[in-house]
C-alpha cells in the first residue's frame, strides 16, 4: 500500500475536505492507514449517504465527500500500478503569449503580444525506468488568460521527465516533454480563430520544460515552460488557427 506522508499542510488540506471527522481520527490511529482510511471513510460517507442530496440541495456536503472519494482512491492505489516512490509536486508559473509555433521562440521569429497566463499546476510521478534516468509523471494545470482576451484554463497530459546530464552535480536539469494532452478553455480566444472565426475549446496540450535545482535541494526547482495548445495539424479541426503558445517561468516543490 502507498505510505502516505503525514505533514501539517496535507492535514490541514484533508481536514478541509473532510471535517471534524478526518482530523479526530487521526489521533486514533496513523492517518492514510488502510485501516484509518476505512474507518473515517464508512463513518463519513455511509452507503445511504448520496440519497440526502438530491439536486442540489447541500452542494458543499456533496462536493466535499465526493473530494474525499478522489483523495481516498488514489492513495489506496497499489503500489504495483505505479512507481515504487510516488513524488507529488505543486507549483505556480507566468507566461507571456507569442504568435508562433512552439519552436519559434528559439529561432527567434516569435513576437510576444499582450496575452498573458497565470497557473497553478501539480504532478505526480507514477513510473521510473530501472534502467534509464527516466521517468513518467501526469501533469495538470488550472489557469487564467488575460490582456487581449480573459478566459480560464484546464490542462491534463502525460510528462515524460530525463534526468541525466553532465552537469547535474553542479545544477540538476531535468528536460520534461509532454506532446499529447487535453487542454480546455472557458471560451474560444480571439487568439485561436481562424480566418472565419471559428475555433475549438478542446485541443491538444503540448508542454516542453526545462527544470533546475539544486543538487543538495531538488525538492525546489524552478523551470521554463513552453505551454502549447494546438489541433494537431489540422487533426482535430480544420479552422486553420495555429492555437496558442506561452513562454512561462514558474517554480515548483515536490513532497
Amino acid at each position: 500500500m502507498l505510505q502516505f506522508k503525514k505533514s501539517t499542510a496535507s492535514a490541514t488540506f484533508f481536514s478541509m475536505l473532510t471535517g471534524p471527522a478526518f482530523a479526530a481520527s487521526e489521533k486514533q490511529g496513523q492517518a492514510g492507514s488502510p485501516a484509518c482510511l476505512k474507518t473515517d471513510f464508512c463513518r463519513i460517507l455511509p452507503l445511504n449517504s448520496l440519497k440526502k442530496y438530491p439536486g442540489s440541495h447541500q452542494p458543499h456536503g456533496y462536493r466535499r465527500q465526493l473530494s474525499f472519494i478522489f483523495l481516498t482512491a488514489l492513495l489506496i492505489i497499489p503500489d504495483s500500478v505505479f512507481c515504487d516512490e510516488l513524488d507529488w509536486s505543486i507549483g505556480g508559473y507566468v507566461g507571456q503569449y507569442y504568435d508562433s509555433e512552439p519552436a519559434g521562440i528559439i529561432r527567434g521569429n516569435g513576437n510576444f503580444l499582450d496575452q498573458y497566463i497565470v497557473a497553478l499546476t501539480a504532478s505526480r510521478s507514477v513510473w521510473r525506468s530501472q534502467s534509464l534516468p527516466l521517468s513518467l509523471e501526469i501533469d495538470g494545470m488550472i489557469g487564467h488568460q488575460f490582456g487581449l482576451a480573459s478566459l480560464n484554463e484546464i490542462a491534463i497530459a502525460p510528462v515524460l521527465r530525463w534526468s541525466s546530464f553532465p552537469w547535474n552535480e553542479t545544477l540538476q536539469t531535468d528536460f520534461r516533454f509532454g506532446p499529447l494532452g487535453v487542454s480546455y478553455t472557458t471560451t474560444v480566444s480571439p487568439l485561436e480563430q481562424g480566418p472565419d472565426g471559428s475555433g475549438s475549446q478542446t485541443l491538444n496540450f503540448l508542454l516542453i520544460e526545462l527544470a533546475f535545482s539544486l543538487p543538495r535541494k531538488k525538492s525546489e526547482e524552478v523551470f521554463v515552460r513552453l505551454h502549447h495548445r494546438c489541433n494537431i495539424y489540422d487533426l482535430l479541426n480544420n479552422y486553420g488557427a495555429n492555437g496558442e503558445d506561452f513562454l512561462a517561468l514558474g517554480y515548483r516543490q515536490y513532497f
